[in-house]
């Protein structure tokens, strides 16, 4: 892939060429990949009638493991990886902010829905747990507070159980390639508006 900076014009391609070339990796111990994982969170997305920008975040939440100077996850890590911080960098020159910050806050979201749903925690499988611990465990009520005050927690609280339930094996989706057009849309979108 061509290495020059992206683009409003090449963004998009050059996830697609991220997703082709790393999409197969495994994903944190789970029993998918990381390209599977990205498009069941998308196709559940789409399954509730999201709207289309709520589905290019549930499909991107996670492209900031390919992208973080610190490298893939590992169940032998001790430290996070900041993969939301990594995405959230990616895409902000190029998508609009709720899809940003769905990506940015989709960790912190988890970690939202640790201390104020008391049914969550069990639902986390065992990665999410080990990534738990390494993120700041369940938010404080400072934390809470602090999160509640951004525009589009809610939004990112959606994308996170997208984000949990994208880890079924075998579960059948449509291909990145069927979401470019969609991804396009909201570029052009948001380029329109810059």
């Amino acid at each position: 892939m061509n290495q020059t900076a992206p683009t409003s014009e090449t963004i998009v391609e050059i996830i697609a060429d991220i997703f082709e070339r790393r999409g197969a990796d495994a994903y944190l111990g789970e029993p998918v990949t990381v390209s599977e994982h990205m498009l069941q969170g998308a196709w559940l997305a789409e399954q509730e009638g999201a709207p289309e920008e709520l589905v290019a975040a549930a499909l991107l939440h996670d492209i900031g493991h390919f992208t973080s100077e610190f490298g893939t996850y590992s169940p032998d890590d001790v430290e996070d990886k900041h993969h939301d911080e990594a995405g959230g960098a990616l895409l902000e020159p190029f998508f609009p902010p709720v899809i940003v910050e769905c990506v940015r806050l989709h960790v912190a979201a988890k970690r939202y829905l640790c201390a104020t749903d008391p049914t969550y925690f069990g639902k986390l499988s065992d990665a999410s747990v080990h990534t738990l611990s390494l993120q700041g465990g369940p938010m404080n009520s400072e934390e809470v507070a602090e999160f509640r005050k951004n525009p589009f927690h809610d939004e990112a609280v959606r994308v996170r159980l997208w984000d949990e339930g994208g880890k079924v094996a075998g579960m059948k989706t449509k291909s990145f390639r069927d979401y470019v057009p969609l991804l396009e849309r909201v570029v052009r979108a948001h380029d329109a508006t810059a």
